[in-house]
């Protein structure tokens, strides 16, 4: 019998064109351009939403109009699709060289959004929110080799407690939006609002039912486009900052204004930048599965170099902090298309969308109460994301259990008391508000205590009453004849 081909990667395929194509790894194939075109812009549909999602949200709290608004979401396409070629392509010991794409994390909107808050003058809140990101990327990228040999420390426990949180904390926003664009204005709330929220749920929600392949990826995309539309005779939908942009643009550095650093802020966007480190370590273990590439030690570490580094470049554009995407691992799976070449195609979508006004405008478009009920199922399924990781962290164990409900529960607390921190001085309540970092250094610290710190053989034992139905396990087997 034959042996089978051993896949080699691009590092050792130097000089070898004229090679078998079956002795190259699917990761690093490359595939005819009308198939690489086509499944490039699908992974742009997947995460579209999800890039665009994070300087709307920050930039209608800053009081933006239309017109810094499209600019703002330009200049996120653009440094995602410069994160991507980070990941993908790859240079020198940066990148992890598999098809990740890169983007805004929604691990940052809270944070940002908490700094906002307690800034008197919004026209520095953007400054001082970019020079927190870029000292939060350039110390990561620092502690990238280092931060890759502590994986053991974020177990699903903490990663998927942290997701959840992510998703939790950001469907406030979602519930905002779906009631109108002004909290001020009387039709605040309206049936009106609600209801073109409700519609655009319900597409979303059809889409991704009775559809498949193509079209049930780009579900909430076709959501936004239709939900416009219906908005259109209600008299919400603003097409000003379509006509108002230009064609060809550049995102200028430092467009609102030089960074500024203030110490708060950068705490809570270093903070901000482990949760980031463990969620994209997580997606690269997963992906690494997925794509019979299993990400090592290296691999890690030159991944986080690509996600901080990219990071740290960005608010030279305007833009926010980059992560992995982990809707687009899911695609890579469904599809079976494992090249990376693929996913740095989509990455030159997004600097090409960043680089035209016009394209990131179209955004801008569409009604707040449509990205309420398009948000009610990207923000959900974040958490739903988080709720699947939290199943594989053993939630048998007490211990396990304790550290999900003690760190939710402090997560939790600002979305359901956002005064409960008002004694605390200003610069503390940056950190505070911030459900996510807060529930983060929670999970780690408890996941420290109870699984690391003086561990017991009794600590991994149930002691919780079982549901009707339960399987009876071999430790509570053993316990019962032990004492009977």
């Amino acid at each position: 019998m034959a042996a089978k081909p051993r896949f080699r990667n691009d590092a050792q395929d130097a000089g070898a064109d004229t090679e078998d194509r079956s002795t190259k790894h699917p990761v690093d194939e490359t595939l005819p351009p009308l198939k690489m075109f086509t499944s490039g812009l699908q992974h742009v549909a997947a995460m579209y939403a999800g890039v665009v999602a994070p300087p709307l949200i920050v930039g209608a709290a800053v009081g933006l109009s239309g017109t810094e608004l499209t600019f703002l979401t330009g200049a996120s396409l653009f440094t995602a699709g410069l994160a991507t070629f980070l990941q993908t392509l790859g240079v020198w010991n940066i990148g992890a060289r598999l098809p990740f794409v890169n983007g805004v994390t929604f691990a940052g909107v809270a944070p940002m959004l908490a700094i906002v808050d307690t800034t008197d003058d919004k026209t520095d809140a953007l400054p001082i929110i970019f020079g927190a990101i870029i000292v939060a990327g350039v110390l990561g990228f620092i502690a990238a080799p280092y931060f890759s040999k502590l994986v053991r420390f974020f177990p699903p426990v903490v990663t998927g407690t942290v997701i959840t949180l992510i998703g939790v904390s950001l469907l406030p926003v979602a519930f905002g939006w779906a009631q109108g664009p002004n909290p001020t204005a009387e039709d605040y709330g309206s049936t009106t609002y609600l209801t073109l929220a409700a519609v655009t749920l319900a597409v979303v929600l059809v889409l991704r039912r009775f559809t498949r392949g193509f079209l049930k990826q780009v579900a909430v995309l076709v959501g936004l486009v239709i939900g416009t539309l219906i908005a259109i005779p209600f008299g919400v939908t603003d097409f000003s900052p379509v006509t108002e942009a230009s064609v060809v643009g550049f995102p200028n550095p430092f467009h609102f204004g030089a960074p500024q650093f203030a110490l708060a802020a950068i705490i809570s966007m270093c903070v901000v930048m482990l949760v980031s480190m463990t969620e994209s370590t997580a997606d690269m273990l997963a992906l690494g599965e997925i794509v019979e590439r299993p990400a090592d030690e290296k691999t890690i570490a030159a991944g986080l170099r690509a996600d901080t580094l990219g990071s740290a470049i960005s608010p030279l554009f305007n833009g926010f902090m980059c992560s992995a995407f982990a809707q687009n691992i899911g695609l890579v799976a469904m599809t079976k298309i494992r090249s990376r070449f693929v996913v740095a195609c989509g990455g030159g979508f997004l600097v090409l969308m960043g680089l035209s006004p016009v394209a990131a405008s179209l955004i801008s478009v569409v009604p707040r109460p449509v990205l309420g009920g398009a948000g009610v199922v990207l923000f959900g399924s974040v958490a739903a994301s988080g709720i699947q990781t939290l199943v594989k962290a053993g939630l048998e164990k007490d211990n396990n259990v304790l550290i999900v409900a003690v760190s939710l529960a402090v997560g939790i607390i600002p979305i359901t008391e956002p005064e409960f921190y008002h004694a605390f001085p200003e610069t503390a309540k940056i950190i505070l508000d911030s459900g996510i970092s807060t529930g983060c250094v929670a999970a780690v610290l408890l996941n420290l205590v109870f699984n690391h710190l003086g561990r017991r053989r009794d600590d991994d034992e149930v002691t919780a009453p079982m549901e009707p139905g339960e399987e009876i396990s071999e430790t509570r087997t053993a316990k019962a004849a032990h004492v009977h």
